[in-house]
């Protein structure tokens, strides 16, 4: 038998540039600026959050990471933005809460959220605190949960969006405390805090990092922190546990990327994350809004995901929420 020994060569060759292909592509990434997608306003927490991280992201990769806010439709357009993306690791998302409602939410998503993307790795997470305008009636958590209670249509509380933290954390608190009173969404926790200071609100269940700085300055009333041990930002606050209401809510951020991307990639935008969360200086203004570094594996990031999408699911079918 005549071997063609050229043809063979060259198959060869295909196949092991085939199979090092990514690990030349991360090689050489990034090569131009990372665009990074927030899917809420500008000056809201998760907003917040992704400028300080991606920062000293940029820094450690070469390359300007180059946040855009693409609010709207309860973080789906930011979501649908980042999936329909070429995966090739110069387009990102910084995913919070909703990326683990959003399927149980709305019925005619053109993706899943939790298979549209690759995760990178979890940022942090803060506590959540209820927090009603100064000049409100409401001085204590029961104070308002007594008048939900006798005026089921006489309260209503802000959010950042369907399926945010904050609404998941209100349903949650309206369940367990069993009052009521009518959600109002936004495109973000910024423009729904302006409507709250305005008096537009009866109150918000919200992270610190938003907040505080309205709280010093006697413009918001915190009446209780949505967690165990409560927050270093407002020591004086009780948590809603201690006084009898048995609710724990937190929000997390992360970095997600298109479901297609090299691993070679995701692994060199975890490292340059790890190394972001483990600067004294990140962790630092970290803690001043409220919040904890959580460095991890893109494996453990996802498995915590799952681990939120089954609880927050069963809530809002518990719930009957539903957005068509």
């Amino acid at each position: 038998m005549k071997l063609r020994i050229p043809r063979l060569i060259r198959a060869i060759t295909a196949a092991a540039c085939v199979a090092t292909a990514p690990a030349v592509l991360a090689a050489g990434y990034p090569a131009a600026a990372v665009n990074v997608v927030v899917p809420y306003s500008p000056g809201g927490g998760v907003d917040t959050v992704a400028r300080l991280v991606t920062n000293r992201m940029a820094e450690e990769l070469g390359q300007p990471m180059v946040v855009e806010n693409k609010p709207g439709a309860g973080t789906n357009i930011g979501m649908a933005y980042v999936a329909r993306a070429k995966p090739d690791g110069y387009t990102l998302y910084v995913a919070s809460n909703t990326v683990t409602t959003n399927k149980a939410l709305y019925s005619n998503l053109s993706f899943d959220p939790m298979t549209a993307f690759k995760p990178i790795g979890r940022i942090g997470e803060a506590p959540l605190v209820v927090v009603v305008n100064s000049n409100s009636s409401f001085n204590t958590l029961k104070d308002l949960i007594d008048f939900g209670r006798s005026n089921p249509e006489g309260l209503t509380f802000g959010t950042a969006g369907m399926g945010s933290s904050g609404h998941m954390a209100s349903e949650l608190l309206l369940r367990v405390a069993d009052f009521k009173a009518m959600h109002v969404p936004y495109k973000g926790g910024s423009p729904a805090v302006t409507d709250l200071l305005a008096g537009r609100l009866s109150f918000m269940a919200i992270n610190p990092i938003e907040v505080v700085s309205h709280v010093e300055a006697g413009k918001l009333r915190p009446l209780a922190v949505l967690n165990t041990d409560g927050t270093h930002l407002l020591p004086e606050v009780k948590t809603a546990k201690s006084m009898g209401v048995d609710i724990e809510s937190t929000v997390w951020w992360g970095l997600l990327a298109p479901a297609d991307t090299p691993d070679d990639i995701v692994q060199k935008l975890n490292a340059a994350l790890r190394v972001t969360l483990n600067d004294p200086e990140v962790v630092e203004a970290m803690k001043k809004r409220g919040a904890s570094v959580h460095p991890d594996a893109p494996q453990e990031f996802q498995a915590f995901m799952e681990k939120e999408s089954t609880t927050l699911s069963r809530i809002i079918k518990d719930a009957g929420i539903k957005v068509e």
